[in-house]
């Protein structure tokens, strides 16, 4: 090799700074994967625990016999897990309208995580003109 001649490539040091620039980057990379399935998780939850709190809240609303005024406790399985909720109901005006409110809660977390309210008229009685 001639005296003035530089032989090409890399040399260590800056082979050791590109590897931390990489790490970086695939580390934020990581974390931003981890936050996204987590935020996804809760999503998924927050949706199944709203269909919960719909379903019992119109089922109050449409049964037969209206509810009884007060709190009520139970558990409803959707999407392969259980779900705890409260439905409370009030009358409101003149006492013949009710409202129902209901609330769905993780088990495991114990946190409300959806809500639904529903108002339900009183009952015409069969073959009586409104």
């Amino acid at each position: 090799m001639p005296n003035g001649a530089r032989q090409a490539g890399f040399t260590l040091i800056e082979i050791m700074v590109a590897l931390a620039v990489f790490s970086l980057a695939a580390l934020a990379l990581l974390r931003l994967e981890s936050a996204t399935i987590r935020g996804a998780a809760i999503l998924d939850s927050t949706l199944a625990a709203g269909m919960v709190a719909q379903t019992v809240a119109v089922d109050a609303m449409t049964s037969a016999q209206p509810p009884t005024a007060g709190s009520a406790r139970g558990s409803e399985a959707n999407g392969g897990r259980s779900w705890n909720w409260t439905r409370t109901v009030s009358a409101i005006g003149d006492g013949q309208v009710m409202r129902i409110d209901v609330a769905v809660a993780d088990p495991h977390g114990g946190s409300v995580l959806a809500r639904a309210t529903m108002v339900r008229p009183p009952v015409q009685p069969v073959g009586r003109p409104q």
